[in-house]
């Protein structure tokens, strides 16, 4: 039971695959070695604070999956977003992109992903852990921010903001299914590939492989080999960049970007 006058939490009683606490992240420290991290679908994390009255770049519960349940501590009111899954209050069907009251001691509990990837659970005053340069995001590579949430985390919920939302609900457009088409940007190395890697670059179907995380994805396809190989001196990278590689599957960074320093 949840001790009355308690401070607003939520207290974590399940994670499934993946749970991290992110926001928009920590943009503009790649000097030290730093990335970005934050929101996978940034579009997501915004509308669930926006309908919660949030600001847009207060921390939320990313989701991975689904499988992720929590306790009230005091009332709440939260709205999940991203990746379409069941939701329940205390075993009671709830709509996404919309506002949902959780009364205290309630549990919300967040079922497999149907389709996508991520969903977002947006708390009315946003999720309160101690920020660290400028965010309270997760960064799985340089351990940054809070630790992925594990069964029994308590996560601090913050002062709710002075306005009210506005709506009950968003319609949001369902994840495309099939064949997506991928916007590509030339990078600095376009002059090391021939017309004909070019054209297997951005002409070949791929498959994106199990090798997904929050770093990157893997994708196969039919080899583009650039007519010459060397290693890259470091530079800044751009948001998602892809590394194509003779005889190797290609690697799309997300948003926990590594140092592109020593990377080939």
């Amino acid at each position: 039971m949840i001790a009355a006058g308690s401070p607003r939490a939520l207290e974590v009683t399940a994670t499934g695959p993946l749970s991290t606490v992110q926001d928009l992240g920590r943009p503009g420290n790649a000097g030290i070695g730093v990335g970005v991290s934050g929101a996978a679908d940034r579009g997501s994390l915004r509308l669930a604070n926006r309908l919660v009255g949030n600001a847009e770049d207060a921390a939320c519960v990313e989701v991975t999956l689904g499988g992720f349940a929590a306790r009230a501590r005091g009332s709440l009111t939260i709205a999940v977003t991203g990746a379409p899954c069941p939701i329940t209050v205390d075993g009671r069907s709830a709509a996404p992109a919309a506002v949902i009251r959780v009364p205290a001691g309630a549990e919300v509990r967040l079922g497999t992903a149907e389709r996508g990837l991520r969903s977002y659970v947006a708390v009315r005053g946003g999720v309160d852990v101690e920020p660290v340069l400028g965010s309270r995001s997760t960064d799985l590579l340089s351990g940054l921010g809070p630790e992925i949430l594990r069964p029994e985390a308590v996560l601090p919920v913050g002062p709710p903001p002075a306005e009210f939302p506005v709506v009950d609900s968003a319609p949001v457009r369902p994840p495309a299914e099939g064949t997506v088409s991928l916007r590509i940007v030339r990078g600095p190395r376009d002059d090391w590939f021939t017309a004909a890697a070019l054209d297997t670059l951005l002409g070949e179907p791929y498959t994106v492989t199990t090798e997904c995380d929050r770093v990157a994805r893997v994708s196969t396809a039919r080899s583009s080999r650039a007519p010459r190989w060397a290693s890259c001196p470091a530079r800044a990278w751009c948001r998602a960049p892809c590394r194509s590689r003779p005889r190797a599957d290609r690697r799309c960074s997300l948003q926990t970007t590594p140092s592109p320093a020593g990377i080939r």
